[in-house]
């Protein structure tokens, strides 16, 4: 497979608000800004109710009683000493009289005419009224009104924070009560792993009738421990437990327990059983419980460290004073070979449920699953498509059925079709066609030559798996793959398939050095896949004839025997043996194929120059151009009789 070199990638953390607090960016410049609008539309309002007055001229006393003695004065509305006055051509005026004397007495003292007075309507307004008084305050109230709130819009924060100070040692498990509906899940919902649903049927069992076992003396398992890959269905096989059993499910992270403060997450812990056995019987999950339980003593923290007082705490609590028999702990991991010993002894998590990756049959239960609310087209067949997909988990078969679904409508189409779910198959594995991503001719024909040099060996080779497509059209970072499957899944692998698959990896290599006499980073994949197959035969599993039967590293590829950092176990001495090992295996595999591409030169070139042309090319093609070139496509009855 041709690899793009890799590029440097400018990664953007963005933070999304916390419950009860602001937005980030919106920090004291953006509170100010709030405020300060608040403070306008406040005085904006003001200014409407206040400012009526404003615009109208004030005249002096002198000045009214001129204009009534001449009928120019219409009607005055007296509101304590404010006098609004309005004239019989429409126009309105303010005047102020004496505070605490009448209008009358004042008029009087001008010699107006009764008659000319006695025209004009007189109107007194309480002057106690809200708009006065509301005019008369808001000068003084409406400053010291902004000013709290102000205070209080800054101080909103850290009031939030002192409130949750008082809630960080409770539990922030979630909840599923058995009542509901949209989240219960049953056994139904789960395709294959059957052993291990036979399993947790006693744990239902038990959950619902716990008199037939306790009659008998039997104590149920406190803690369940599932073990398996990413994506093999630990929280959904939990869930679907506590669905059947009709009881209360805890769930939690295992990371959300491990604070920066020591004692969190032991209180934290703490408080979660106490909610489990009050709301009893009820279920505990855990998952990715490895964050907790560690093996400890490892020297990191040291006996204060809060990632080991929190498992001192739930030790506790599995096995510890006050014993209950209603409330049992489910956890999840995938790495079962870090957890401290004291977790995983008898009486703690006493039971472990391992759950592999799903068979063919499995797959296709699963897809039934998957596939119950999506409309598919008459041509599909989801028994091939069980078998295309050998290595798959279930949470990867769930993405290629919603791939399907969304490369069907993208198209503006109602049904889902079986090359929809054929591409989403190879989407899942490497990514997106880029189809944008044009090579240049030179690009092109060393990237047919590259793929068509893995299809030829892993056609001439006894123990490779057989080609089902060959395209040199971009997906992911690939430039060019070939997909290929095996006859009948496997659980072990021989040496002689483990040399041949490293063969058919330098196959683009052998290539393009033989053809062009040059080397591109096309093959970088290839060899860095290569190399560590060839390492783990000779430190993992003992296919190495000179080193013998020593694993010299774990699963991992870490040093055994509990070593940290960079030390090894073994001498340099050891070491060296290793690499020339290793570097003995590559070379083999590459004279192996160097032949192989010189006796079947034809075969290569035809094999490219179709590719240059169409650019894929699909299994039954393939098949006839080894025929056509004398070479019989592997079947599996040819596979069953290989010595």
């Amino acid at each position: 497979m041709v690899q793009l070199p890799k590029k440097s990638k400018k990664v953007i953390i963005t933070k999304t608000s916390k419950p009860g607090g602001l937005p980030p960016g919106r920090g004291l410049a953006g509170q100010a800004i709030i405020a300060l609008i608040i403070f306008i539309l406040l005085a904006s309002l003001y200014s409407a109710l206040a400012g009526r007055s404003k615009g109208r001229q004030e005249i002096s006393i002198s000045t009214l009683a001129s204009d009534i003695a001449t009928g120019q004065v219409a009607s005055i509305s007296v509101t304590g000493d404010r006098l609004d006055i309005t004239y019989e051509n429409g126009l309105e005026k303010v005047a102020k009289k004496e505070t605490g004397t009448a209008l009358s007495t004042t008029l009087a003292n001008y010699d107006i005419p009764q008659p000319a007075l006695g025209k004009v309507d007189i109107q007194v307004r309480d002057d106690r009224g809200f708009f006065y008084w509301f005019a008369s305050l808001a000068p003084i109230l409406l400053p010291i009104i902004f000013i709290i709130f102000f205070i209080w819009f800054l101080t909103r924060q850290v009031r939030g924070a002192g409130m949750q100070a008082f809630t960080f040692g409770q539990s922030k498990a979630r909840l599923t009560t058995p009542d509901d509906k949209g989240q219960k899940v049953s056994f139904k919902d789960v395709a294959g792993a059957k052993e291990a649903k036979e399993e947790l049927r006693e744990i239902v069992d038990f959950l619902k009738n716990p008199k037939k076992f306790l009659d008998i003396g039997a104590r149920i398992p406190k803690g369940i421990l599932l073990m398996g890959a990413p994506g093999t269905g630990k929280t959904l096989l939990a869930r679907a437990v506590a669905g059947e059993a009709g009881v209360s499910f805890f769930s939690i992270s295992g990371s959300e327990f491990v604070e920066m403060f020591v004692g969190v997450g032991a209180s934290r812990v703490r408080d979660l059983f106490d909610l489990a056995k009050k709301a009893a019987p009820a279920i505990i999950f855990v998952d990715e419980i490895d964050a907790v339980g560690r093996v400890r003593g490892t020297g990191v923290g040291g006996g204060n460290d809060e990632r080991e007082q929190t498992l001192n705490q739930i030790l506790v609590e599995m096995d510890g004073f006050e014993p209950n028999e209603k409330v049992i702990v489910m956890a999840a991991t995938n790495r079962p070979d870090v957890l401290d010993p004291a977790l995983l002894r008898p009486g703690r998590f006493d039971r472990r449920v391992t759950l592999d990756l799903p068979d063919r049959r499995d797959r296709r239960e699963i897809l039934e699953i998957h596939a119950r609310q999506k409309p598919f087209g008459e041509d599909v067949n989801l028994d091939l498509i069980a078998e295309r997909t050998p290595g798959f988990s279930g949470a990867d078969l769930y993405s290629l059925m919603n791939e399907a679904a969304i490369l069907a409508a993208r198209e503006n189409r109602t049904k889902i079709s079986q090359f929809d779910l054929i591409r989403s198959i190879e989407k899942v594995i490497i990514g997106p066609e880029r189809r944008s991503h044009l090579l240049s001719q030179k690009e092109k024909e060393l990237t047919a030559f590259h793929e068509a040099g893995h299809a030829v060996v892993a056609s001439i080779l006894p123990y490779a798996d057989p080609v089902h497509k060959i395209t040199i059209i971009s997906r992911g970072r690939a430039l060019g793959y070939v997909f290929k499957l095996p006859i009948e899944e496997k659980k072990l692998q021989s040496k002689k398939e483990f040399l041949d698959d490293i063969a058919v990896a330098l196959g683009g290599y052998v290539v393009e050095k033989m053809k062009y006499d040059d080397i591109t980073t096309g093959p970088s994949n290839d060899l860095q896949v290569s190399t560590a197959l060839a390492r783990d035969m000779v430190t993992k599993y003992g296919m190495s004839d000179k080193v013998g039967p020593i694993a010299l590293e774990n699963a991992g590829g870490k040093p055994l025997f509990g070593a940290r950092g960079g030390d090894k176990e073994y001498s340099e001495e050891v070491g060296g043996l290793i690499d020339g090992e290793v570097s003995k295996i590559m070379n083999d595999a590459m004279k192996k194929v160097e032949k192989i591409i010189k006796e079947n030169k034809k075969l290569l070139e035809s094999i490219a120059n179709r590719l240059i042309e169409v650019e894929t090319i699909e299994q039954k093609e393939f098949e006839d151009i080894l025929v056509a070139h004398g070479i019989v496509p592997k079947r599996k009855k040819d596979i069953e009789h290989q010595p």
